[in-house]
This record gives structure tokens, sequence and C-alpha cells, in this order.
């Protein structure tokens, strides 16, 4: 009966050693591929033009064209991590198809809440809030989860939409974002949907956010205007969005259009009722695509580095912890200790480990309620 035991026990030894020697070189594997995935290369000097390049509208729109379509190439770009194999490549939904013109990035969810980030903050500038890009970020993310929202906070959810929802123009998603804004209790959903979907069947993608973005002040007459303004410039990157066929918009004419070189010849910004409203949405589009398109690179960089790293960590529950990381802006120790079953402690100590490493950046600056994120 010993001799039995003796020999279970040697087995499942010698079991456990061999799954061991079988895995270590699987987890070496991975983060040679990981290091060993291209990254994106820099936007051409042809495709940014210079000082005043974006002044003639036909310039701006060529501009516009080659910025989206390099960004588009990123945002259909993640083939390559996905096939790098792997358990971190798995967790982190890499393999989020939409069709057969690639499947997204790992970093797409950071890339969208960063930009959400900005565009908030440039409307709560717009809506003259006192909020910025850090008030946003605490309130967002430290507040209790039963802690209404203030009316910052509600503009950065309305952007913050885009990476929790497809790119449809259905009424559930022009009602939430209605909410997000507090406009009038009145306005239906499904008709406000109906129209921006005919407003939107122009070929060309600029012409038909131009188009959609104009008409939605004509619909919203009984909102406060700056209210207006701000659905406006969304639903002009959700039609954007969803002419070029992404997964999921980005956010991206709000957080250029207060830019000084967007101002128009009186000096103040553009807005959807201005008659030469197309060019100055063509000269959004153009610098908002640039700068996405180098905060892409830099995600892109960051969220290769996490992934070369997290076969190595050790702590349970941690590569659920890499996949919050890839897809916000930043996570709280206290909200990754909750998805992933982790002690408050065991939390903190990880991103510790993380920063050590140079996978994460803690991005609050405070000793205490520290944020975390590529």
């Amino acid at each position: 009966m010993l001799q039995i035991d003796s020999d279970a026990v040697l087995e499942a030894q010698s079991s456990s050693r061999t799954t061991i020697q079988r895995r270590a070189p699987r987890r070496r594997d991975e983060a040679q591929n990981f290091r060993n995935i291209s990254q994106i290369q820099p936007l051409p000097r042809w495709a940014k033009g210079g000082a005043g390049a974006l002044d003639d509208p036909c310039d701006a729109h060529f501009f516009a064209g080659a910025g989206l379509a390099r960004l588009d190439q990123v945002l259909r770009s993640g083939a390559d991590v996905s096939s790098a194999g792997g358990k971190a490549a798995d967790v982190s939904s890499a393999g989020k198809n939409f069709g057969e013109a690639g499947a997204e990035p790992v970093f797409v969810g950071a890339l969208r809440q960063r930009l959400a980030l900005r565009a908030a903050a440039v409307c709560a500038a717009m809506a003259r809030l006192r909020e910025d890009e850090v008030a946003l970020r605490d309130a967002e993310h430290l507040a209790a989860f039963d802690t209404a929202p203030t009316p910052g906070g509600r503009l950065h959810r309305l952007w913050r939409l885009f990476a929790t929802r497809p790119a449809r123009l259905d009424a559930p998603l022009m009602r939430a974002a209605a909410e997000c804004l507090d406009l009038p209790p009145h306005i239906d959903g499904s008709a406000l949907a109906a129209f921006v979907g005919e407003a939107s069947t122009v070929e060309n993608p600029l012409n038909a956010a131009t188009r959609v973005s104009t008409a939605a002040l004509h619909i919203l007459v009984d909102a406060p205007q700056i209210d207006a303004e701000i659905f406006a410039l969304w639903l002009a990157d959700l039609v954007l969005a969803q002419r070029l066929r992404w997964a999921a918009p980005l956010p991206l004419l709000a957080t250029t259009i207060t830019h000084p070189s967007m101002r128009t010849a009186t000096g103040r910004r553009p807005r959807p009722s201005d008659p030469d409203w197309s060019s100055s949405v063509a000269c959004a589009a153009a610098r908002a695509a640039q700068e996405a398109y180098a905060l892409a690179s830099e995600l892109s960089r960051r969220s290769h580095m996490l992934l070369s790293v997290a076969p190595g960590l050790r702590a349970k529950g941690a590569l659920r912890v890499v996949e919050l990381l890839l897809a916000d802006d930043v996570v709280s120790p206290a909200r990754a200790a909750k998805a992933a079953g982790l002690s408050d402690r065991a939390s903190r100590r990880l991103f510790d480990r993380l920063v050590a490493l140079g996978a994460v950046r803690e991005l609050s600056g405070r000793a205490n309620f520290r944020l975390y994120g590529l």
C-alpha cells in the first residue's frame, strides 16, 4: 500500500515537473514574440504638412484624408498582436475581429478612453466648467459607485460611450448620449437616429460628418446651445467612424476644435452653424488624426512592454489586471483588486512591480489614491 502511494506521489511529482518544464519555454517564447512585434512607424512628413498647411480648404481635406487613412491602418493592425500566441494575447482581447479588414490592436481601449478624456476636458472648457483632465479622471475612477456625476463627469461619460458601444446609429445610443448631456426628455431617440442615418449617407466621410453635425443643431433647437454643439461634435465623430467602418468611434473633432489654429477670422472657435463649417471639420480632423496617431504609437510601445512582462507575473489575477490596463485610460488598485480577486495590499504590490518593470506609469502624482495606466 505504501509502495502504491509512493509511486503515485512520484508520478504526480514527475508530471508536475514535466508541466513546469513545458510551460517555462512557452512563457519565454511569448515574451520574445511580443518584443518582436513591429512598432507603428512615424507619420510621414508629407502627411503632416508645415506651418499654415491647413489654411487652404483643399489642403485641409488632403491632410485629413492622409491622417485618417494612416489612423485607419492602426485600428486594423491587431492581427500581428493576436497571432503572437500565448495566454497574454488571449486575455488582452487581441482577437476582437470586425470583418476581413483585420482586428483591433490590444491598446485600442486605452486609446479611446484617453482621447475621451481629452475631448471631455475640451468640452468642459467650452461649457465654462472648471474641471480639467486631472479632475475628470479622478471623478471617473475614484468616486464612489453611487455618486452622482458632476456636469464635467457627464461630459466625460458621453465620450467614454465610444469605447463601450459599436458605431451604430440606433435609438438606445442616442438616448444614452442625450442623458449624459441632460438634454430635454422629449427628444425622440428613434427619430433622431433615423434622421442622422439619412443625413450620413454621403459617400465622403468628412462631408457626412459635416452634414450630420449641422443638422443636429436644427433638431436640438430646444436644448442649450453649448449642449447642442457638443452633441453635434459627438455625432460627427460617430458618423465618421460609421462611414470608415470602424468597430467603434474615436473621439477626434472635439479634441482639437478649440485649438488656437482653428479660430476664425473673428477670433472665435468654429461652430456647426458657420457657413465654412466643412473646412473647419477638415482642419480639426487633420490635426486630431495626427495627434491620435502619435498617441497610438506611444500606447503601442507601452502595451508591448506590458505584454512582454505579463507572462512573468506570478500574482493571482495579474493577467486580468493587464487586461484592464489595456482597455482603459487608468486603473485604480481598488478596482483592480475587485476585478482580479486580489487583496488591496496584493493589488498595490502588483502595480509597484509593474512600475518598477517600466510596464505602467503612475499618473496621479499622489502618494495616496493613485491611478495607473499605460
